[in-house]
């Protein structure tokens, strides 16, 4: 076996992957992004900073959110705003946890 990823699946478990994931995440934030995405790449530069100890990666979109993670409010802007005010009425709300309201 060739190179391998650490991901985190929709359970919340992390496993090997042959395939590095296409999303970043805070697991302590339990907020998810794209890898390029100015502030995570902020906080991961900080050396002795809490943020690498908590990074995790996800091979999809759906799979951070089946984890409990919420959209970055910085890089995903869209899923973000979808996130914090909820779904258009029919439309399913994806996350397990909503936002607080005010």
């Amino acid at each position: 076996m060739g190179r391998t990823w650490t991901l985190m699946g929709s359970d919340g478990v992390l496993f090997e992957s042959e395939v590095p994931g296409e999303f970043g995440g805070n697991g302590a934030d339990k907020i998810y992004g794209r890898l390029d995405c100015p502030s995570g790449s902020r906080a991961a530069a900080k050396k002795d900073g809490p943020y690498r100890k908590h990074r995790v990666f996800f091979a999809d979109e759906s799979t951070a959110i089946a984890a409990g993670f919420r959209p970055c409010g910085t890089c995903m802007q869209p899923q973000y705003a979808f996130w914090k005010y909820g779904p258009q009425p029919g439309l399913p709300f994806p996350w397990r946890k909503r936002p607080r309201a005010g």
